[in-house]
Order: structure tokens, then C-alpha cells, then sequence
């Protein structure tokens, strides 16, 4: 999942490891979110956005991600027809 957390870090200066530890989680799991490797949970996500000020859907770019899927399903549907 996109999200914008390594950008909004970034900008508050703020390390990962100082970020993990607002949260309550390892900088390893950080780094995965930053890394699109891991798509954090709707408690993570919730958190996530109170340090920054920000909303989840901000944070994790729902309305993007959401047209990203929605073109990935017409292109399935389409090589299905």
C-alpha cells in the first residue's frame, strides 16, 4: 500500500526510529511501511496519522490506491473477456 508516512516523517524530521517508537512498534516495521512491504493495520494506520496531524486517509493515499485497484480490475476484466 502507498502511503505517505516516509514523506511526512521526513518533513517533521523526525528518524524512523523516533517514529516507531511514538507508535509503539519497531523501526523494522517503519522501514517495511516505507518500503510498501508491509501495509500497516487500521489501529497503526489511525496512530500513524495523529503524530502528523493528518487523517488516515491522508496518510495512506485511499483515493490513489483506490483508483490504482480499480484500473487493476478493469485491466483483469478486460483480459478475462
Amino acid at each position: 500500500m502507498k502511503t505517505k508516512i516516509k514523506e511526512m516523517r521526513i518533513n517533521a524530521k523526525m528518524t524512523q526510529k523516533q517514529l516507531a517508537d511514538l507508535v509503539n512498534v519497531s523501526s523494522r516495521t517503519i522501514i517495511s511501511i516505507e518500503k510498501e512491504q508491509y501495509s500497516p493495520s487500521l489501529m497503526l494506520a489511525y496512530r500513524l496519522a495523529q503524530v502528523f496531524n493528518t487523517s488516515v486517509e491522508e496518510l495512506c493515499c485511499l483515493e490513489e490506491n483506490k483508483r490504482i485497484e480499480d484500473r487493476e480490475i478493469m485491466n483483469n476484466q478486460e483480459d478475462i473477456i
